[in-house]
């Protein structure tokens, strides 16, 4: 199944030189783990307080910042043992959280209906927390699907692109809510039934 997941371990040699750093200066990965979700939620609270053409550049930024980050959290604690069950916790409520207050947002911005925006705030949890059960289920974070976390942010970076690039697109945004939900679904039965199959 395509999905930007299968291409992350290129986008973590991109960020090696930076993991070096970063552990040379003692940076912890739950440190790395809180800038994550700060900045989630001060670009979050500044596209809501502010749904302006600026934010639909800011977004697609701050997304990228954010995937980057959350792949060096656990390079740091793969790369020098420094895993931990309060960072495990951290790391996945802290996605959740931080993908609430990022997609939030996108309601004014959009100028999404209503009934399938909530679908997919709704269907994005209900996504990663089947992601979770399959580690509890079978022992293995399940991460299977098109439309994981990475794919998210890449859909939703590159629509926030267009749509500043072009405003005309504005009305048809409501239909790329429809394609999410759906593909959202097929993620979340892909991992649930990957999860069983491993049982």
């Amino acid at each position: 199944m395509i999905s930007i997941y299968k291409i992350k371990p290129q986008f973590q040699a991109l960020l090696k030189p930076i993991l070096e750093q970063m552990h040379k200066k003692g940076i912890q990965p739950n440190t790395i783990t809180w800038m994550a979700i700060l900045l989630s939620v001060v670009c979050g609270l500044f596209c809501w307080m502010h749904p302006i053409l600026i934010s639909l550049i800011i977004l697609p930024v701050a997304l990228l910042i954010r995937m980057a980050l959350n792949a060096l959290d656990g390079m740091m604690a793969r790369t020098y043992m420094l895993q931990s069950k309060s960072g495990e916790m951290l790391n996945e409520i802290g996605d959740v959280f931080s993908d609430f207050v990022m997609f939030a947002p996108l309601y004014w911005l959009f100028q999404a209906e209503l009934y399938s925006f909530i679908t997919f705030l709704f269907l994005s949890i209900l996504n990663e927390f089947a992601g979770i059960m399959g580690k509890i289920v079978s022992g293995t974070r399940r991460y299977d699907g098109p439309m994981g976390k990475s794919d998210r942010a890449l859909i939703i970076g590159l629509a926030s692109i267009i749509l500043f690039c072009s405003v005309r697109v504005l009305p048809y945004m409501q239909y790329l809510f429809y394609l999410l939900d759906i593909l959202l679904l097929l993620s979340t039965f892909i991992r649930i039934k990957k999860s069983l199959s491993t049982e």
